[in-house]
């Protein structure tokens, strides 16, 4: 009988110094979490003394529409950038919303009144109207500058197997 009565007492004494560490434990990560500073969210919105893409470049299209396209073709479209600021404008990257559109980096700055070319690639694997966006990202501006590319994709007709009659 003191073998049991042993026996619970270490089990409670157990259990009970467990859940002080668990207790111990969520204290001590609730204090962290207290004194860690908090951390802004980035917000796009540029303040009024950032400039903005409209500030520094214009676009010669905004979008531009291919047409019918055949699926599993490449078709190729250059977007022209001028840069309409007094500095050079540098293009820091430029990336589209799918892995089925590529735009070229573009390499060396964009002196002032002079222009570039985006070019932008777009292969097609299923048939269907499309929408894709490209990015353009400016060095030393937080805002982003979205041009777009727009048209339908024709599925290509598969041969049929030949015969040998």
């Amino acid at each position: 009988m003191k073998r049991i009565a042993l026996l619970i007492t270490a089990i409670t004494v157990t259990i009970g110094a467990m859940a002080q560490q668990v207790e111990t434990r969520k204290n001590s990560e609730a204090q962290k979490a207290k004194a860690a500073p908090v951390k802004a969210q980035a917000v796009q919105t540029p303040s009024k003394d950032e400039p903005t893409p409209a500030n520094v470049i214009k676009m010669s299209v905004e979008k531009h529409d291919f047409g019918k396209i055949k699926q599993g073709v490449p078709v190729f479209y250059s977007f022209e950038i001028k840069n309409i600021s007094n500095k050079p404008v540098v293009v820091e990257n430029s990336y589209a919303s799918c892995g089925c559109t590529t735009p070229e980096k573009i390499v060396e700055p964009i002196l002032p009144g002079a222009t570039a070319k985006l070019k932008v690639q777009y292969t097609a694997a299923n048939p269907g109207v499309f929408t894709k966006d490209v990015h353009i990202k400016l060095a030393g501006i937080t805002q982003e500058k979205i041009v777009y590319i727009t048209g339908e994709v024709i599925a290509t007709a598969t041969e049929a197997p030949k015969s040998n009659n």
